[in-house]
């Protein structure tokens, strides 16, 4: 198979769980006989300093040109200290979701056997939790009509859904459902806000044309509290863009580091596939950032872009080896801690042998 992907390292830890990415992504193309094209493009941070655009137009061209983009992590401290700055990282990653089309981010939500004891809650709690949540990516807040008034003592960020893309991810949610476990959870806060309200009508709208899924609605705040209790009651979760980006960072801790899951970001013209953590600048240049979740984002590259599922389940039983084997990272094991590198060469070679 030939396809081309997209590269943006980013910001921070970015370039380097990336490289390893790379190298288990090279593994897998030359062990199943792949012709796999790469092209390297700038985003975030990194882009600002060199064209003063966090998503140049170049790299845009480069993403719609490839079947798939891997992308690392985005934003900068000098940035986020600086409320003033007219320019930042993070319109550039709104910008590719808005324009590529990445309207779903898809999070799966799954404890490994090996690290049960690392998570913050008690193993009962946590043992054989496995679920997906589904975030609308290019509505509500985050797109919204937004400034200040009242010389700038007053700001404001307009909420705006339309039904077309409520529709949209809650069709998206029920595909997914039925192909697990038949169960869908709509989170929103409909006794509060008249956007909530609009998902909700829509769900019970939609909810009869799948009567084999148990469709569920939560009100945001319950669902975070349910998330930390029973984290197994769950299968798929769907929610709105704001909701979405607080519950799955939530959810992603019950894993023992964020360090361990992937993303997929589902779109029109492409799809981005980029681990859940952010640039986390106090490690870059360090080789100590976990890797795990991006090679883990290019096993969900193999299986949802380009349907290669065998290739995909070898990546995920490479890392399951590697945690149980105790190569991991210092957020992993403090006393017998492998650098990104080590870890990204044990998994990449774990391939090559199997």
């Amino acid at each position: 198979m030939k396809k081309n992907i997209a590269v943006l390292a980013g910001d921070g830890i970015g370039p380097e769980v990336i490289r390893e990415a790379l190298k288990v992504t090279k593994a897998i193309e030359k062990k199943f006989g792949h012709e796999f094209s790469y092209t390297e493009a700038i985003t975030g941070a990194c882009a600002i300093d060199e064209v003063g655009d966090p998503y140049p137009e170049s790299t845009h061209a480069i993403c719609m040109n490839a079947d798939a983009v891997l992308f690392g992590a985005i934003g900068h401290p000098k940035f986020d200290n600086d409320p003033t700055a007219k320019v930042r990282p993070e319109q550039g990653l709104l910008r590719m979701r808005k324009q590529l089309g990445l309207y779903a981010n898809i999070r799966p939500v799954e404890t490994f056997d090996s690290l049960l004891h690392k998570s913050p809650l008690k193993k009962e709690l946590v043992e054989g939790a496995n679920f997906m949540c589904i975030r609308e990516l290019t509505g509500g807040i985050y797109f919204g009509e937004k400034g200040r008034k009242d010389d700038g003592n007053t700001a404001f960020d307009n909420c705006v859904y339309t039904r077309e893309e409520v529709e949209r991810i809650l069709k998206l949610g029920y595909e997914y459902a039925m192909k697990r476990n038949k169960k869908l959870t709509i989170v929103d806060k409909a006794n509060v806000l008249e956007t909530s309200r609009l998902w909700r009508q829509i769900g019970q709208e939609m909810a009869p044309k799948y009567p084999e899924v148990d469709t569920q609605f939560m009100f945001v705040d319950n669902a975070a509290m349910q998330i930390i209790q029973w984290p197994k009651n769950f299968d798929v979760m769907v929610t709105e863009n704001m909701f979405g980006d607080i519950l799955t960072d939530e959810a992603s801790v019950i894993t023992g580091s964020m360090g361990l899951l992937p993303s997929a970001s589902i779109g029109i013209h492409t799809s981005v596939f980029e681990p859940i953590h952010g640039s986390y600048p106090q490690a870059a240049g360090k080789n100590i950032a976990n890797p795990v979740a991006t090679i883990l984002s290019a096993a969900m590259m193999f299986e949802y872009a380009f349907g290669l599922m065998p290739e995909g389940a070898l990546i995920r039983k490479a890392v399951a080896a590697s945690l149980e084997e105790n190569v991991v990272t210092e957020d992993i094991s403090k006393e017998h801690a492998k650098s990104t590198s080590q870890v990204g060469d044990w998994i990449a070679q774990f391939i090559e042998k199997a």
